[in-house]
């Protein structure tokens, strides 16, 4: 068991998110949904946590009340090797969300991802000042990152 675990706060929707996550990202499942009692603070029967793996990281869900919402204070950060799986995880998350800039984007329920291609941590942090700030400045005029125009731009 992690040391660690993201707890996640919804509304009424901890299980549908679970769900839509755990079909887009590999190596992931529902591990266990437990609901609330008779004694609340929610409708008994109502599902009250979800706890769900994601690439074999852990998190849980709370269908915890209207009180709190997500914003871009934190973000779940994604480290992808294609622009395949960019492109892939990017439509897919965006999917009743927005598009961000940079490689963020908000998803449906409001957590906010970056989803980013390994290329580009190599890329801004190479030893040469100038490429690395031309990749920046490419990086910075995008939503979804492009590989391709990143290398391009390096390469000068």
């Amino acid at each position: 068991m992690q040391k660690i675990t993201p707890f996640l706060w919804f509304d009424d929707q901890a299980e549908e998110a679970a769900r839509f996550y755990t079909s887009i990202f590999k190596n992931s499942k529902i591990n266990a949904i437990s609901h609330y009692g008779e004694s609340g603070p929610r409708p008994a029967g109502m599902v009250m946590t979800v706890s769900f793996q994601l690439e074999g990281q852990e998190f849980t869900a709370l269908n915890g009340g209207p009180e709190f919402k997500f914003n871009p204070a934190i973000s779940l950060y994604v480290d992808c090797k294609t622009q395949a799986e960019v492109d892939f995880l990017w439509e897919k998350l965006c999917e009743g969300g927005r598009p961000d800039q940079c490689g963020w984007l908000t998803d449906r329920y409001g957590i906010s991802w970056q989803i980013v291609p390994t290329t580009l941590t190599e890329l801004l942090q190479d030893r040469d000042a100038e490429k690395a700030g031309r990749v920046m400045q490419a990086m910075l005029k995008m939503t979804k990152i492009d590989i391709a125009e990143l290398q391009r731009i390096y390469a000068g």
